[in-house]
C-alpha cells in the first residue's frame, strides 16, 4: 500500500506525535509499504507534480528519527517560524493524502484527536486509521467523556468543569474537595495537569492548566477528585481487549516527562492482577470503547482505588506509539510485534 503518516501539527503533543510518526513510518516501510512521513502543520515544500516521488520503501535505505525532549514544545515559536500562520493544515498535505491508499494518523492532541482532521479527510474521501470524528470529539472532551461514562454506569471520579476564572476554592470544596486533580479540558500526554491539596496550590494549578494552552485549545478546565491507587491501562484492538499493563512512575505521577523519557517509569505487562480483576477491567475498557463510539483501536486508562473499584481516567483514540508507549507493549504481550501492529491498524482503515 501507499501510506501517508500524518504527524507533528500545532499541538502541545507535537513532539510525541513526531516520535510516534517516525516509528510508525519505519515499521510500515519494513513491512513492504511505500510511505511518506508528513508534518501536517509545516506542510510539504515540494511542487505538486513531485509528490509521488516522496513515498519511500525499504529499498531506499532511509529511516525517520525523532527523540522527544523532556519538556513540551514551544508552539508560539513554531508559529513565528512559519510567518505567523495559524492554519492547521500546511501546503500540499491534502494533495499528498489523496495519492495514498491510507492515511495513518499519528497526530496526538488538538486536531488529530478532537475530530477536526477526521472530518476534513471524510470530506475529501480519504481513508484513515483509528476513530471517526464523532468518537474523537467525545473522547477528547473530558467533560463529555465523563458524562457518557456516568450514563453507562462506568465508574469515574467526581468532577466539575468551568472556565478557570470561575473555579473558586469554595466551588471546588463543595463539589469535589481537596486533594484534587486539575486538567485542561481537551489535552493529552498529561500536559498542564497538576494536583492541588489546598487553596494556594489550586491557584497555581489553574494557572498551569490555562497559561500555555489557552491559545491552542479550550480555556475550560476540569477539576476532579484525586483518587489514590494503582494505575492501569487496557488497549483495544479490533473490539478485543489486550493484556492489562500497570504503570508505576519511579517519582511523582505519570506526567509528560515520566511518560516519554526512558527509565523513569516501570511498566508491568501483563499486570500483576487476579484473573477476576483482569476480566473486570478489560470488560470496563470495552464498555468505555463502545460508549464513546471509538474505532478500530484505542487505549483506556484506569485507577484501581483503595476501595477496590476501577475508575476510568480517560480514553485515548490515538495511543502513543513511541518506544516506551503502552499499547505496543500490550500488543507484544499478546504476541503482536510492533511492525504487525502498525500494519494491522493501517489495513483496518480499508
Amino acid at each position: 500500500m501507499k501510506i501517508v503518516v500524518l504527524t507533528g501539527g500545532l499541538s502541545p503533543e507535537r513532539d510525541v506525535s513526531l516520535s510516534s510518526g517516525s516509528l510508525i513510518a519505519n515499521a510500515l516501510m519494513a513491512s513492504g509499504h511505500a510511505v511518506v512521513l508528513a508534518d501536517i502543520y509545516e506542510g510539504i515544500k515540494a511542487e505538486e507534480e513531485a509528490l509521488p516521488a516522496l513515498f519511500l520503501t525499504k529499498e531506499d535505505n532511509r529511516r525517520y528519527e525523532y527523540h522527544i525532549p523532556d519538556t513540551a514544545p514551544d508552539l508560539e515559536a513554531l508559529v513565528r517560524k512559519n510567518n505567523g500562520r495559524k492554519e492547521l493544515i500546511g501546503s500540499n498535505v491534502l494533495s499528498l493524502c489523496r495519492l495514498a491508499d491510507v492515511v495513518f494518523i499519528a497526530l496526538h492532541g488538538s486536531m488529530g484527536e478532537n475530530g477536526q482532521l477526521q472530518a476534513v479527510l471524510d470530506c475529501n474521501g480519504i481513508s484513515y486509521t483509528g476513530t471517526g470524528y464523532t468518537g474523537c470529539l467525545l473522547a477528547m472532551d473530558k467533560d463529555i467523556t465523563k458524562r457518557l461514562l456516568c450514563h453507562d454506569n462506568i465508574p469515574t471520579a467526581p468532577w466539575i468543569t468551568d472556565d478557570a476564572a470561575s473555579l473558586t476554592p469554595e466551588k471546588i470544596t463543595t463539589s469535589v474537595g481537596f486533594p484534587c486533580v486539575v486538567k485542561p479540558i481537551s489535552n493529552g500526554s498529561s500536559i498542564g495537569i497538576s494536583f492541588a491539596h489546598n487553596k494556594e496550590e489550586l491557584s497555581s494549578a489553574l494557572t498551569l492548566a490555562t497559561d500555555k494552552l489557552s491559545s491552542f485549545g479550550s480555556k475550560r478546565v476540569l477539576v476532579e477528585k484525586l483518587l489514590k491507587g494503582r494505575e492501569f491501562s487496557v488497549g483495544i484492538l479490533e473490539e478485543r481487549a489486550l493484556p492489562v499493563i500497570e504503570i508505576i512512575p519511579k517519582e511523582g505521577f505519570y506526567d509528560y516527562k515520566n511518560k516519554y523519557q526512558q527509565g523513569l517509569t516501570t511498566e508491568c505487562c501483563p499486570a500483576a492482577l487476579s484473573e477476576e480483576l483482569v476480566k473486570k477491567v478489560q470488560s470496563l475498557a470495552l464498555s468505555v470503547h463502545k460508549a464513546l463510539y471509538l474505532g478500530t483501536y484505542s487505549r483506556v486508562d484506569f485507577i484501581l482505588s483503595e476501595d477496590g473499584e476501577f475508575y476510568c481516567l480517560e480514553a485515548n483514540t490515538l495511543p502513543g506509539m513511541t518506544p516506551v508507549s503502552l499499547l505496543p507493549q500490550e500488543a507484544k504481550a499478546d504476541g503482536i510485534s510492533y511492525e504487525e501492529l502498525c500494519e494491522r491498524i493501517a489495513k483496518l482503515a480499508l
